[in-house]
C-alpha cells in the first residue's frame, strides 16, 4: 500500500504539471479568435474543460497501456503497473474526469456541445497506435492540437481556417517534440515490437522529422498571425519560439542525448507559456 496521499498518487498518473503544455495553446485560440481577453466566463471553463479533457486522455493512456508500461523499466514505477492505484481507482478517475469535461463543454458555445466526442475518440485511439504504426506521434500532435481549436471555437463558436492553422502548428510542435521523447524508449520499444519513429528510422530519422515539424510550426503561427491581423507583440512571440526551438535542437545531437530531459521538459514547457504571455500582450495592449 503506498504511504502517498490518494490525491497525490492521481497527480502523478496524470503528470498534472504537464498541462502546462496544452493549456497555454487554448487560451491562444481563444484570444486570438476575438482578438481581445475573452470574459471570465469562457476563460474559465475552458480551463476546466481542459483540466478534465487532458486528465480523461491520461487516465485512458495508463490504463490501456498498464501492460506495456509494466514490462519498461523506466515506466514500471508508475501508478498502475506499481500497484499504488488499482484499475478500478483510475476507472472512477477517468469516469469523473469525463464528467467535469462534459459539465464544462456544455457552458460554452452551444456548437461545443455537439463536438465534444471528437478529443474523446482521440484519446481512446492514441494509446493502440503504436502497436500498429509509427505515425503515432502526429496522432498525439493532432490530439494536442485540439485544444488551440477547440479554445478557437469554445468562444466564438466559429472555426475559420487560421484556427485550423494554429491547431496544426501546436500538432506539429507536440509531435516533433513526442519525436524526441521516443528516444528515451527506443530499445525497449524495439524488444516490445511496438512502432515509433525511433524504432523505424533511428536517432538520425527523429532528428529530420522533429526539425521538419518545428520548422512548419513556426511557418503556421506566421500564417496565422498574417491571417488575423497580430500587432508587434504576437510577431515577437513567433522569434521567441523560433528561437526557443532552435535551443531545443541545439541541446541534443544524434550522438549526445544527455540533454534530452532539458529539452523535452524544460523548454516545452517555457514555450507554451512564453508565447501565450506575448499573444496576451498583443491583444491587451
Amino acid at each position: 500500500m503506498s504511504t502517498v496521499a490518494l490525491p497525490a498518487r492521481f497527480a502523478r498518473l496524470v503528470k498534472i504539471e504537464h498541462t502546462v503544455f496544452a493549456l497555454p495553446f487554448a487560451y491562444i485560440g481563444a484570444l486570438l479568435s476575438v482578438r481581445a481577453v475573452p470574459s471570465g466566463h469562457d476563460l474559465l471553463w475552458i480551463t476546466i474543460a481542459m483540466v478534465g479533457a487532458r486528465s480523461l486522455a491520461m487516465g485512458l493512456n495508463r490504463l490501456i497501456d498498464a501492460e506495456i508500461d509494466a514490462r519498461n523499466p523506466r515506466t514500471a514505477t508508475r501508478e498502475l503497473p506499481s500497484g499504488a492505484l488499482s484499475r478500478l481507482q483510475v476507472v472512477g478517475f477517468c469516469a469523473a474526469a469525463l464528467a467535469l469535461y462534459l459539465v464544462a463543454v456544455f457552458q460554452l458555445a452551444h456548437v461545443v456541445r455537439w463536438l465534444w466526442p471528437i478529443p474523446l475518440i482521440g484519446f481512446v485511439v492514441y494509446p493502440y497506435l503504436k502497436r500498429w504504426t509509427w505515425l503515432c506521434h502526429l496522432w498525439l500532435g493532432v490530439v494536442d492540437g485540439l485544444a488551440a481549436v477547440g479554445g478557437w471555437v469554445a468562444v466564438t463558436g466559429k472555426l475559420p481556417w487560421e484556427a485550423w492553422a494554429l491547431g496544426l502548428a501546436v500538432a506539429l510542435w507536440v509531435a516533433g517534440f513526442d519525436l524526441f521523447y521516443s528516444l528515451f524508449d527506443v530499445e525497449v520499444d524495439r524488444a516490445q515490437r511496438l512502432h515509433s519513429v525511433a524504432t523505424r528510422f533511428g536517432v538520425r530519422g527523429v532528428f529530420a522529422g522533429a526539425r521538419a515539424c518545428h520548422a512548419a510550426t513556426v511557418a503556421l503561427l506566421c500564417a496565422v498571425g498574417l491571417g488575423v491581423g497580430v500587432g508587434a507583440w504576437y510577431w515577437i512571440g513567433v522569434v521567441v519560439v523560433a528561437a526557443l526551438l532552435a535551443y531545443e535542437h541545439a541541446l541534443v545531437r544524434p550522438d549526445d542525448l544527455r540533454r534530452l530531459d532539458a529539452a523535452f521538459f524544460t523548454v516545452n514547457g517555457i514555450i507554451s507559456v512564453a508565447f501565450c504571455a506575448f499573444v496576451v500582450l498583443d491583444v491587451a495592449l
